[in-house]
């Protein structure tokens, strides 16, 4: 089936986006923020995390779930720890403020934590990760969602996609880990159906834990008040394949966010409950050694790694390659899917915000 995309000027469309925000009611400075995290995302392939998700926060904006004016309010810190409660604002904000926050202790102390409550999605969780990277430290990032993943050998969903990023400093950059801890997040099966394209693995099961592959019917079962079925934990259907393991690390997201923020657990999230929680931390590493030893070190193996024999058709990548390729890539020109176009040009026709003109067309 013929799939439509667009080309968008990326400078188009982070202005685009940064009017919407600003329609809401968010300040300029807000907007532009917002709208920073939602094109980075788009610029480095992580589609399901963009511009897509303007629908799901307009929702989220207008059923009063995420509120524009609130500001955050910080309960309880250390030198080297940081509780705030979100006031549910957009995700995006409190946890900038938190990781620049944190940056800033571990700066000074070494090691800083810092736990958000009262949230929303806060978008890839990769952003804030990188955050310290970019300052030399390490940073670490997680957050529950709405139930979606599955337990081995359950029927219904009780944890969340519960994603987990890991950002390294390097020579070049940053090596950083952002993935689910489910097999894929809920963006990507929304991706897949918009393209009209069937799941194309061993992703999501049905309420008799059958393999299901029909992008629909799995937001479907996703979006009843009694969920059935879901998606599977790292690792697939089967225990062969060690799907406890993804099962287990997310419940390690789910103890470091929800528990530690005394918020809802993913299980409880979605249809009273609206109160995501976040976990963030930077490492000084040079508590351990030099930083140019340790960044050389790190960029060393991963040369090495990259440079292993293989088979010739094919190449090996480290985790984040492919990202920063795509960000190369779409620098000038970013891809969306003709139905996110239209989903966020009815937005923008609603907020009396001018639409999101497009370059060119492509069709596969």
């Amino acid at each position: 089936m013929e799939v439509t995309s667009v080309r968008i000027k990326v400078s188009k469309e982070k202005q685009f986006i940064e009017r919407i925000y600003n329609g809401y009611g968010f300040s300029r400075k807000d907007s532009a923020l917002i709208a920073d995290t939602l094109v980075d995302a788009d610029l480095r392939g992580i589609t399901s995390h963009g511009v897509q998700r303007l629908a799901m926060y307009d929702r989220k904006i207008r059923s009063k779930y995420i509120i524009p004016y609130n500001k955050w309010t910080v309960l309880n810190q250390t030198k080297t720890s940081v509780l705030v409660d979100a006031n549910h604002t957009m995700g995006q904000l409190v946890s900038v403020f938190v990781m620049d926050h944190i940056i800033n202790k571990a700066q000074r102390h070494g090691l800083a934590i810092g736990i958000v409550r009262n949230s929303n999605h806060f978008g890839a969780a990769g952003y804030y990760a990188r955050m310290a990277a970019k300052k030399g430290l390490i940073g670490i990032t997680s957050t529950n969602t709405n139930p979606l993943l599955v337990p081995p050998h359950a029927r219904q969903p009780f944890l969340g996609s519960n994603p987990l990023a890991f950002a390294f400093p390097t020579r070049t950059g940053s090596f950083v880990f952002d993935a689910a801890t489910s097999t894929v997040s809920l963006g990507k099966i929304e991706v897949l159906l918009k393209n009209n394209r069937q799941v194309p693995g061993e992703w999501a099961i049905d309420g008799n834990r059958e393999q299901q592959n029909d992008p629909q019917t799995i937001l479907d079962e996703l979006s009843r008040a009694h969920r059935l079925g879901g998606i599977l934990p790292l690792g697939g259907l089967d225990e062969a394949n060690s799907n406890y393991k993804g099962f287990g690390i997310s419940l390690i997201v789910e103890c470091l966010t929800s528990i530690l923020a005394q918020g809802s657990i993913s299980a409880d999230l979605g249809n009273k409950n609206h109160d995501i929680s976040h976990f963030f931390l930077a490492l000084d590493p040079t508590l351990f050694g030099s930083l140019d030893d340790i960044e050389g070190s790190l960029s060393d193996m991963l040369e090495r790694m990259r440079h292993l024999d293989h088979l010739p058709d094919d190449e090996i990548t480290i985790p984040g390659d492919k990202e920063i390729q795509n960000y190369d890539k779409n620098q000038t020109n970013g891809v969306v899917d003709e139905k996110t176009l239209n989903e966020v040009n009815e937005i923008a026709d609603r907020l009396g915000v001018s639409e999101l003109v497009t370059s060119n067309t492509i069709r596969e």
